[in-house]
Formats: structure tokens, sequence, C-alpha cells
């Protein structure tokens, strides 16, 4: 008897909350004895099926974090270094992402980032002395990953700086010109740039340099022309390579702006890295003291040794480039909606999305490895040059991908997809091309050289 008041009385409560008003509502669009006799041949899982999405709905769905970390690479790093990359994060978040589009469209340079940038005191990382801050060649790639991540142009000038021309005067100067320039340039009170390439010579740079050195005295006459010079326009010292018209060998030498004879233009027209004040030199009889001869430097094999250290970072470049077109692809693609839903919900979309990952992730740790070899001593040509070329086709791959799912949107620069697919292509092509880093792993692992 208890049991059956105790149905009448379930059953009472159920009738009292029926909101008989919407069931008539409801009736006018289905048909409800179907509906409720299809709900009643469910059995137990299906039911609760059932009400797990019809307590859902109205729920803000919680989506995972946008992280292009998938492996967790960071967690590799000691709590000080995984801190200093958070730091740069913020930095290039608060500091270069709401600007860069403005400057990139302009062709200009943020000189106002120089002074923020000092405080940072990031500049020459991974050297001893003279107020650097002698930290690991794995942490110079993280940094140079974080810049590139948000600008890859800003990511080059800070290359330039920290790198060829820092590392030029740090691997190939005398003590005197150590203290005289690498303070200074690591504070950026004093801005580099690095004078190699030319208009005929890029490749050949090895054996063909037509800019010529003659020594007369304590002077060397420089006479030639330098282009793709990235800094050049503003730079304080440029480091300028040079064929010695007596023994044929390619030395370096300071060059101070205001040299006599030295002139620079800037390249307009540029379709990537446009934030860059890539210059040509000319150089009439310039005349520089031995005293600004890098010392150490008698041979392309020595500019060799800085473009050995450079190339890796360049290849940990093009893993940010990648990942900041990767990680705006993803937040478009959750945002963007088409025939009802998130395009990120459609298959096509997430092949793509899994497709830049998958690269990205590749890339990641091929260079994380890179840096250990370098930490460790043991870099060679061949370890920069395999990265060099598999990192920047890839992410070559990658931002088309990111191009492609953002739709006509992904030409747009405000939709922080554009400068990357226009950057990557710079990227891909200095620092040795794809063809000349091929030959050079190429050689490695014949034995031949393949080089005319």
């Amino acid at each position: 008897m208890s049991g059956t008041f105790s149905k009448l009385k379930n059953a009472y409560h159920l009738l009292k909350s029926i909101d008989f008003a919407m069931l008539a509502k409801l009736s006018e669009k289905v048909d409800l004895p179907k509906v409720m006799e299809s709900v009643a041949k469910m059995d137990e899982t299906q039911l609760n099926g059932l009400m797990k999405m019809l307590s859902s709905r109205g729920k803000k769905k919680e989506l995972p974090p946008i992280e292009g970390d998938f492996y967790d690479i960071s967690s590799r790093l000691n709590a000080e270094d995984r801190a200093l990359q958070l730091k740069v994060r913020a930095f290039m978040e608060k500091e270069i992402q709401p600007i860069v589009n403005e400057y990139w469209l302009k062709a200009e340079f943020p000189f106002e980032i120089i002074a923020k940038f000092r405080e940072l005191n990031i500049c020459g990382v991974t050297y001893e002395g003279y107020g650097c801050p002698n930290r690991s060649f794995l942490m110079e790639g993280i940094i140079a990953m974080e810049m590139a991540r948000i600008d890859a142009s800003v990511a080059t000038f800070f290359g330039v700086q920290s790198g060829l021309a820092m590392g030029s005067i740090y691997m190939l100067g005398s003590e005197a010109q150590k203290q005289e320039w690498l303070p200074g340039m690591q504070q950026l009170n004093i801005i580099g740039a690095f004078g190699l390439t030319e208009p005929e010579v890029g490749s050949g740079t090895a054996g063909g340099l037509t800019t010529t050195a003659k020594r007369e005295g304590d002077t060397w006459v420089l006479n030639g022309q330098k282009k793709w010079i990235g800094n050049a326009t503003f730079a304080d010292v440029i480091i300028i390579w040079a064929r010695d018209l007596d023994d044929n060998q390619v030395k370096g030498f300071l060059l101070r702006k205001d040299t006599p004879g030295f002139s620079v233009e800037k390249i307009h027209d540029k379709m990537a890295l446009r934030i860059v004040q890539n210059g040509l030199i000319t150089l009439k009889d310039c005349r520089i003291a031995e005293s600004d001869r890098l010392q150490n430097a008698s041979s392309f094999k020595d500019t060799a040794k800085v473009l050995r250290m450079t190339r890796a970072g360049v290849a940990w470049e093009a893993v940010g480039c990648a990942r900041g077109a990767y990680e705006n692809a993803l937040a478009y693609t959750r945002s963007r909606k088409q025939f009802g839903k998130p395009i990120a919900a459609f298959q096509l979309i997430q092949g793509h999305l899994v497709e830049m990952l998958s690269n990205l992730t590749a890339m990641q740790t091929m260079v994380f490895r890179l840096s250990e070899i370098q930490d460790a001593g043991n870099l060679k040509d061949e370890h920069a040059s395999l990265a060099k070329v598999f990192c920047t086709l890839r992410t070559r791959d990658v931002v088309s991908r990111a191009r492609e799912v953002m739709g006509g949107n992904g030409i747009l620069l405000e939709y922080n997809v554009a400068r990357f697919v226009a950057d990557a292509e710079a990227i891909y092509s200095y620092e040795g091309t794809k063809e000349i880093n091929s030959l050079i792993v190429g050689r490695a692992i014949t034995g031949f050289s393949a080089f005319v």
C-alpha cells in the first residue's frame, strides 16, 4: 500500500512540474506521441546520453588552450629559463603585437622598441663577459622563436644585432675590439649590421666576393657594394667582409657609420620582412684603420664560424614563424562560424590543423636537439644546415595551410597570418638557400662535394 502511495505522490509532483503551455507549443512543431514512443524504447545508456545532451544545452563549451608546443618541450627548461621565455613572450605580446601590422605596412622600423628591448637584457645572450647574460644556445633559440612567433622582422633585427654583428666581434675580434664594442651593443646603445651578401654575389660568397680590400700601411682601402644588409640604414657599426687583393682571402672589417666613402640606400618594395631596414651599401675608397680589422678573421672559414652559429638561430626563427601562424589560424577557426557552427568542427579544417601541428612539432623537436648539440660544443655546418633546410621548408607549408583555413581573411593583415605567409619566404632564402644548405649536408653524408 505504501509503495502505491509513493508512486502516486511522484506522479503528482511530476504533473505539477509539467509546463502544459510549453507542451502545447511543442506539439505544434513535433509529433509528441512519436517522440514519447521513441524515448520509451530507449535503453538506460541511450537515456543517460539524451539527458546529458539536454543538460549541456545552453552551456558554453570549454575549449582546450591554444598551444603550439604540443609535446610540451618547454617543460625541459629549468625554472629560470622558463621564466625568461615567458618574459620575452609577454614583452612581444604587449609591446610588439599592437604595433607590428602598422609598421610592417609602412615598411618602417619602430625605433621606440630599442629602449624597451634594453630592459629585457637578452642581447648577446650566449656570450660570456662584456655585460652579456652568458646563457645557453638553447635559450637563444627559444628567444628567437618567441620573437618570431609575433613578428619575424623584429626577430631578424635582433638576430643581426645579437648574433651576426656581436658574434663576429666576439668570435673573431681582438680583446680591444671586444671591449670597445660589445658592452654598448649588448645594451643596444650601439646598433650593428653584418655586410656579406653583394648585388651579384649571394650563394657564392665563399670564393667570389667582389668587394675588395687593399692594405696601405696601417690603413685598408675598401671598394665595392653590399646588398640586403639588415639594420644598415641606421647601424653605428657594420661588419664588412671583403677580399684582400694581396692574398685573395676574405677578411672582416669594422666600418664606422661616419667613414668617408660609405653610403647606404634603403631597399624599398619588399614583400617580406618589411620592418627590417635592408640597405644597399656602397663603399668608395673607404679607408679603415688596421685596428678596425677583425684580428682573428683571415679567411672565409672564419666567416663561416659565425654563420654556423647564427644559422641555428634562423631555424628557430622559422619555428616561431610557423607557430605564430598556426596559433592564429587555430584561434580563427574556433571563432569563425559557417553552416551554423565553428569551422574548426569540420573534418577538412581539422585535417589542415593537424598537418600544421605535425610539422610544427617535428620542427620544434629538431631545433631543440640542435641546440643541445650546440651547447655541447659539437655543432657542425651540416647540423645547422639540415635544420635550416627542413624548418624553413616546413614553415612554408604551415603558413600556407594557415592562410588556407582562413579563406579570404587570410590575406588581410588584421588577422595576423598574412605577415607570416610573406615573411616565411625571406626566412626560406637568407642565411643560405635551400640548395646551398642541402649541398652542405650532402657533402657531409656522401663524402663528395657537389659545389662548383
